[in-house]
């Protein structure tokens, strides 16, 4: 048995046998502005008050004890957006590093941060960088964000670096397991999330960690991401613990 097989192996154990705890949140943060709109306000606003709701959301995820909470901060595809709002919203992620890493490495918050590097400038790179060094031995939470990701792209690019394995000999095509795919993701070591929430009702997942998500819980919520707080958290969490995780099982419930 491969290391990412046994390592695949041991996390589809580990889920099988979780069925209630919620170890780690997604987070698709949705409807800045049409919160912003809502109050007359221009879409600047709603994203400066949803980086309060991450804020917000860290607290409570540490009070509750969960260990890893992945947001989806700026899609791939946000790009298409006009440039005054993508400038704002890059602007906003230097100032959120800025102004909350020194909180974040206090209260033992082990920053990450996932998705293309490509397009982002090297002041923010810089940033990013030293926020994941300076955080990485913490191990309170993992607040892992994803910037500039897509998650097509993610798999294609793990798909690709197989390839060149299987290229030079060093992996036989036969031989490639889920696990070797889970391995070369930029979520390689952590669990797969338990839970996923997506906020202004809207129901789709949108390019966002399609791979990761085989066995995940889905709540979507119609509070908008700025109004988003402790109790819309612990609302989810209780949703997923009336669920009946199978993992293609039999239900417990009707076995039982």
């Amino acid at each position: 048995m491969t290391d990412a097989t046994a390592s695949f192996e041991a996390v589809t154990a580990e889920s099988s046998n979780r069925a209630t705890r919620v170890r780690h949140v997604a987070i698709i943060m949705d409807g800045n502005g049409r919160w912003a709109k809502d109050r007359g306000l221009p879409r600047t606003a709603g994203h400066k008050s949803g980086v309060e709701a991450v804020r917000r959301t860290v607290r409570a995820a540490m009070e509750l004890k969960i260990p890893y909470v992945t947001i989806f901060s700026f899609s791939s595809e946000n790009w298409s957006r006009p440039p005054d709002e993508v400038a704002d919203l890059m602007a906003l992620m230097k100032r959120f590093i800025r102004g909350d890493l020194a909180e974040l490495h206090q209260n033992n918050v082990k920053i990450a941060v996932i998705g293309d590097r490509h397009g982002i400038d090297a002041e923010l790179l810089a940033l990013i960088d030293e926020a994941v060094d300076l955080t990485s031995t913490n191990t309170a939470l993992t607040l892992s964000i994803a910037f500039n990701y897509g998650s097509r792209a993610e798999i294609a690019a793990a798909a690709r670096r197989l390839a060149e394995r299987v290229a030079n000999g060093s992996l036989a095509a036969a031989d490639i397991t889920p696990g070797h795919i889970s391995a070369e993701l930029e979520t390689a070591g952590m669990p797969d999330p338990d839970l996923l929430i997506r906020t202004s009702g809207e129901m789709r997942i949108s390019n966002f960690l399609l791979w990761q998500l085989a066995y995940t819980e889905f709540v979507f919520l119609d509070t908008y991401w700025p109004d988003f707080g402790r109790e819309h958290l612990e609302q989810a969490i209780a949703e997923f613990h009336a669920r009946d995780r199978r993992f293609g099982g039999l239900s417990k419930r009707s076995s039982a």
